[in-house]
């Protein structure tokens, strides 16, 4: 849900609101880009704005943020906010499930060796079972295709995050 009123975002201090949006998706440019155009004001409109500039990242940056996002099913390394994110987003998936964890790590390992990159998906609202029937399918893409759904996904996790942060 979001609001018509002033955000958080517009009275954080330049420094506090790149790593809010960083924090958010690791992709600077969309960061500094964001950061400069304060003040912008209704949370929709943050989110119009991020949306907007978000759909121009291109391969390298989407690579570059990729890093910071655990295979599905497994925790993130490290700790902060990005972390705590990850957490709530994968809540879906029940670690201690033995038989979705295999056919997760069987179709991680699968997609890594097909695409080269971490499996990306927007797991938060979505259980294992949909979370495994969209990685199968996704792996009968071609790259250029998938390179479109991981651009995506990362999109639509950003501002998820973002507007989480903001309301």
């Amino acid at each position: 849900m979001t609001s018509s009123g002033p955000t958080a975002l517009d009275d954080l201090t330049a420094y506090d609101a790149r790593a809010l949006l960083l924090s958010c998706a690791d992709v600077p440019r969309w960061a500094d880009e964001l950061v400069a155009a304060r003040p912008l004001g209704s949370v929709d409109t943050v989110l119009a704005e991020a949306d907007r500039r978000a759909r121009g990242w291109t391969d390298e940056e989407v690579a570059t943020a990729l890093a910071d996002h655990p295979r599905i099913g497994e925790r993130h390394a490290g700790a902060g906010a990005s972390a705590d994110h990850s957490a709530r987003e994968q809540a879906g998936v029940d670690p201690a499930d033995a038989e979705v964890a295999r056919r997760l790590a069987e179709g991680n390992a699968a997609y890594e060796q097909r695409f080269d990159r971490v499996f990306l998906v927007r797991a938060a609202g979505r259980d294992a079972a949909e979370i495994l029937g969209l990685l199968e399918q996704r792996l009968t893409h071609d790259d250029a295709t998938e390179r479109a759904v991981v651009r995506d996904q990362l999109r639509e996790i950003a501002l998820l995050r973002l507007q989480g942060a903001l309301t």
